[in-house]
């Protein structure tokens, strides 16, 4: 990852105080933080930002964080998400890897684990983008008999 590239995070969970002190806590190693507290919320701001990595709580109120992936996924398939839960239960995290989440942190969550996910899933993220560039240059090129 070059120094010049800030990772955009979200971090979506109901628990205010929550939030607030891990956007605190990635802001000071470098990243551009969003937050959102609901799953409306969310899913405005995924679709109005160019965003890289959300980091969500499976369980909140209204919409679960389930059904919140699956709309991410479906409106920008290339952000990458982390499900965050304080409940460990497997069928949410075999549901949420069969919906396309990176990867899942039980709460609460060491700050230095969550940031090695989070570089993990944007570099993801980068590499599925590369391919996709590289994908459209070479059919750009076949097209014009390059």
């Amino acid at each position: 990852m070059g120094t010049d590239v800030k990772i955009r995070v979200l971090v979506v969970d109901d628990e205010k105080e929550f939030v607030e002190a891990l956007s605190q806590r990635l802001k000071l190693r470098n990243f551009e933080v969003l937050t959102a507290f609901d799953g409306d919320e969310a899913i405005s701001c995924v679709k109005d930002k160019d965003l890289d990595v959300v980091v969500l709580d499976v369980r909140m109120p209204g919409r679960d964080g389930i059904g919140i992936l699956s709309e991410i996924k479906q409106t920008k398939p290339l952000v990458e998400v982390i499900m965050l839960t304080g409940h460990a239960t497997v069928p949410a995290a075999i549901e949420g890897m069969k919906l396309g989440a990176f990867d899942f942190l039980l709460k609460p969550t060491e700050t230095d684990d969550l940031v090695t996910k989070i570089q993990n899933a944007y570099n993801r993220k980068a590499e599925h983008e590369e391919r996709i560039r590289k994908a459209e240059i070479n059919g750009i090129m076949k097209r014009r008999g390059w």
